[in-house]
């Protein structure tokens, strides 16, 4: 995982604190965890469509009350946008239908409190930042990056009845001495690529200051780190989608989330060299 080539690829002005995204179609859906729109960017255009999911949507809330969005998936025809979990109203699920553009909202504070229970997380210590569903699973990956450091993935199968999750906490490589912890997660086959940024914090809440982000990989079969590679010592790098793959590279496109109210956000082009 060595040879990587990290460019920045655009600029999208209208949305701030970017945390997530997702490529399709000529299309880059993206979250910021401090809104309540989810953006719509035709790239060949350079459009921006904001869609409301809630009557009075905002770009910019207060911390205290934002919903908090760090995770979309696309499952199907359907994106699912994750509040984090880390306060008691960043427990929502929004699911939107590419096609049909229906929304729909769902509480995730039961499925959050199982989580907890079951797996001993504390209230303080569950911060949920990436999500990847598979037709069987669903996948969680939290930041560990509370007081007790539990970085790891949590899963179970794709069953509300009787979900019974496991938790494989991971040690991911240190930057400056301080351990990365994941920010994002997608699957490519049978290999989850993974962020991961360092934050000179042990609050889930308050920001540290970002000393890098690093790219891996894990085999989702085995759930075995496979790679890791630190692509930068400044960005916090919140996002990941696959753009395009060949024989030899695939490439990704990132997102970073700058703490601030800006409502301008970088979206960066990542080329890693195909193992042979």
């Amino acid at each position: 995982m060595e040879k990587f080539q990290l460019t920045l690829f655009f600029k999208i002005i209208g949305i701030g604190s970017a945390s997530g995204l997702v490529y399709h179609e000529d299309k880059l859906y993206l979250i910021s965890d401090n809104s309540t729109f989810l953006y719509e960017y035709h790239i060949p255009t350079e459009k921006l469509h904001k869609i409301a999911l809630v009557e009075n949507a905002q770009d910019n809330i207060a911390k205290k009350d934002k919903p908090d969005f760090e995770a979309i998936a696309l499952k199907g025809n359907d994106l699912l946008l994750l509040g984090s979990g880390s306060t008691q109203n960043r427990n929502r699920l929004f699911k939107y239908h590419l096609t049909s553009q229906k929304i729909q909202e769902r509480d995730f504070e039961k499925m959050y409190e199982k989580i907890k229970s079951q797996l001993h997380i504390s209230a303080d210590e569950l911060n949920i930042e990436g999500l990847i569903v598979t037709a069987e699973t669903i996948y969680f990956f939290q930041r560990g990056n509370g007081t007790n450091g539990k970085n790891g993935i949590i899963y179970a199968k794709d069953d509300a009845e009787n979900q019974k999750f496991e938790f494989v906490p991971f040690d991911l490589p240190k930057i400056k001495n301080i351990p990365a912890t994941f920010t994002d997660a997608i699957l490519v086959n049978d290999t989850i690529y993974f962020l991961a940024s360092a934050e000179d914090t042990t609050s889930t809440y308050l920001d540290g200051e970002v000393l890098g982000s690093i790219i891996g990989t894990i085999d989702i079969k085995t759930m075995k780190l496979t790679g890791s590679v630190q692509i930068s010592d400044t960005n916090k790098f919140e996002g990941l989608t696959l753009y395009k793959q060949s024989a030899n590279e695939t490439e990704f496109l990132l997102c970073e989330d700058t703490d601030s109210e800006v409502l301008e956000s970088n979206i960066y082009l990542l080329k890693l060299a195909t193992d042979h």
